[in-house]
């Protein structure tokens, strides 16, 4: 390899590793404003980039999509924590704040040239989409949706159900795992359960806190 060769490898790995560390702090900002969420953007990224493996993607794609799991409720910052910590049903305000983080994390992205050209602006806006199109914010159906975004959605599922909630309590491992194989083909791309299943011992690992397993 020439040096000039060297210095852009250096160089980019040097953005890369910015960017994953800028990511990761945005992602931790957005946990702190709820207590129920400790950690959440972190458990989100890490099995994301494990399925994103397992589904046979290269490395530096399942890093991309790593960084918009840590990236993927920035959104969240503009929702009131009274609405964000309540623990009976949301009114339809409410909730419209609550489905409103997508397009709005999206938005808070969208001026990072970076991020819009690999792809993880379009991740953050489209994660909540599911495969039989009854997600939101467009209602894109299948393939339609962005692979990063499909998995995002298995890996955000799952953190969600493992943690106690304002309005339930967390659910197993193995219950939570049922639930996502459950929803093979309505709300999930059903190669990503595959991958999900095939993945479960590493993923387990990553979410069951040391003593739980």
């Amino acid at each position: 390899m020439s040096r000039p060769e060297r210095d852009w490898a250096s160089s980019n790995h040097c953005i890369t590793t910015a960017l994953h560390q800028f990511a990761e702090s945005l992602g931790n900002a957005i946990d702190a404003k709820d207590p129920h969420t400790s950690m959440h953007s972190d458990e989100v990224a890490e099995v994301s980039r494990v399925l994103a493996l397992a589904m046979g993607l290269p490395r530096r794609a399942a890093d991309i999509i790593h960084v918009a799991g840590h990236l993927h409720d920035i959104g969240k910052i503009g929702v009131p924590d009274s609405v964000l910590r309540k623990k009976g049903p949301l009114d339809t305000t409410e909730w419209r704040a609550i489905r409103n983080h997508p397009e709005a994390g999206a938005a808070i992205l969208q001026p990072v040239a970076a991020l819009r050209d690999l792809g993880v602006v379009d991740m953050v806006l489209h994660h909540h989409e599911r495969w039989d199109g009854k997600g939101y914010p467009h209602g894109l159906k299948g393939t339609m949706i962005p692979l990063g975004a499909r998995i995002i959605s298995v890996a955000d599922t799952l953190s969600a159900m493992l943690q106690d909630r304002p309005y339930r309590n967390a659910l197993s491992m193995d219950r939570a795992c049922g639930e996502i194989s459950g929803c093979a083909g309505t709300q999930f791309d059903p190669t990503v359960v595959v991958a999900f299943r095939s993945a479960f011992d590493d993923i387990r690992r990553l979410v069951t806190p040391p003593g739980e397993g």
